[in-house]
């Protein structure tokens, strides 16, 4: 291990601008001269150096505040911005290969319900999770799409390294759909979860009291962790009448709630925020979809954080199009968000709401940091470098391999090569 100090950074890192050969094998190594959008109340610092020791971010701080730290290799970050990895989340990204090809997708099934655990049909090699990667996300809240049931499933997270044991979290939420019933009345559906939740309610006190009680049926340990605030209900729900019976269940029972779609929401704003719910949202949806979705807007995501609720942005149930999660953020911010909240609807709001380390560079965060070409939210900006864990990442996708197949000079016919 080498002590650099700020007089020999010039020097140490000369030959290393970018090029980070052995630092995706080194124990530790610095990020220098970059302006870092942190995600905490530091803010943006620019000229600020970023240390990682064992895959976790062990510092952060302007350069002039650290002068001095003993890494094993350096990059040089040429002034670019650098920000926590994104954090996607709500779609099915390694569940399903080809949509239109049933045997390649894992994500739903008829029977499905609040045991359906899809952690079990991840394929952390799927060809959209590369290409996912060069939207500078580095992990993903997968969600099933569940079935005949109002509960799809249980959510799980991964990070998009490929590695066979990326999933890090499963079984960590729960999913449950309620709205506009196209066999019949939303109330069936609405009904269905308040009864389940009240006899849920009623066995745990119950079972409290009672020391040779049955042991409870999967079911109904899932639903007793959601009343014990173990997890997170996450509903997905579009009609401000059905966002307000959802939070008055959370007072009722102190649930942990989280809500998607929510295209209504900016009409019960306040009492959302007071009710300190999430709100997960796609800032691309303009048009009303269905009679649930009359107020789809480009502005909904500056008006929810102009009112005090914590947005997370997502690209809503798509599984190749995650990617683009950073447009959705850019139209946000066009469109009158904070650039800063919009950041943080793709870092550590997702973070905190589904408990995962990482959507910040401050110390004790994994180390999941992307160097960019540019402003992420340009459409013309690139990933530059990107780490998971500390471990650098390819940008290569099968979009990339194809390209140099079909476009590789060759005396065979078109898209042959030797």
């Amino acid at each position: 291990m080498k002590k650099l100090t700020q007089s020999l950074l010039a020097l140490s890192v000369a030959s290393a601008m970018f090029t980070t050969v052995g630092v995706a094998n080194a124990e530790s190594f610095a990020i220098t001269n970059a302006k870092v959008h942190t995600s905490t109340e530091q803010g943006v610092i620019d000229n600020a150096v970023i240390i990682v020791n064992d895959g976790v971010i062990t510092n952060v701080a302007a350069t002039d505040k650290l002068t001095s730290f003993e890494v094993d290799s350096v990059i040089d970050a040429q002034g670019k911005i650098v920000t926590p990895g994104l954090i996607s989340s709500m779609n099915i990204l390694g569940l399903v290969e080809v949509s239109a090809v049933a045997d390649s997708s894992d994500a739903r099934d008829k029977k499905a319900d609040i045991t359906f655990d899809a952690s079990y049909g991840y394929n952390p090699k799927a060809s959209s999770i590369a290409y996912t990667r060069k939207g500078g996300i580095t992990r993903n809240v997968v969600t099933p799409a569940g079935g005949e049931d109002i509960f799809a499933g249980q959510t799980f997270v991964a990070d998009l390294s490929g590695d066979w044991d990326s999933i890090t979290q499963a079984n960590n939420a729960v999913v449950v759909e309620l709205g506009a019933n196209h066999e019949g009345s939303r109330v069936i559906y609405t009904q269905q979860l308040v009864n389940e939740l009240e006899k849920a309610h009623k066995a745990l006190t119950k079972d409290s009291k009672d020391k040779e009680a049955d042991e409870p049926e999967a079911a109904d340990k899932i639903l007793n962790q959601i009343l014990q605030d173990k997890k997170p209900l996450v509903v997905a729900v579009e009609r401000a009448s059905d966002i307000l019976i959802v939070l008055k269940l959370k007072q009722q029972y102190d649930l942990n709630v989280v809500l998607v779609g929510a295209a209504d929401a900016v009409l019960v704003a306040d009492e959302i925020a007071k009710a300190e719910v999430p709100v997960i949202i796609d800032a691309m949806r303009n048009l009303p979809e269905n009679f649930d979705s009359l107020h789809n807007h480009l502005t909904n995501a500056a008006k929810l954080d102009a009112a005090g609720v914590k947005v997370i942005l997502s690209s809503l149930g798509d599984s190749h199009n995650v990617y683009s999660l950073r447009y959705s953020a850019g139209t946000a911010v066009a469109n009158g968000m904070d650039y800063n909240a919009a950041l943080e609807a793709m870092t550590v709001n997702v973070a905190e709401t589904f408990n995962i380390n990482s959507g910040q560079i401050a110390k004790g965060k994994a180390a999941d940091i992307v160097i960019w070409s540019g402003d992420p939210f340009e459409y013309s900006s690139q990933v530059v470098t990107m780490f998971i864990n500390g471990e650098q990442q390819s940008t290569e996708s099968r979009h990339d391999k194809l390209r140099q197949r079909y476009t590789t000079p060759s005396d065979l016919p078109r898209a042959y090569t030797k």
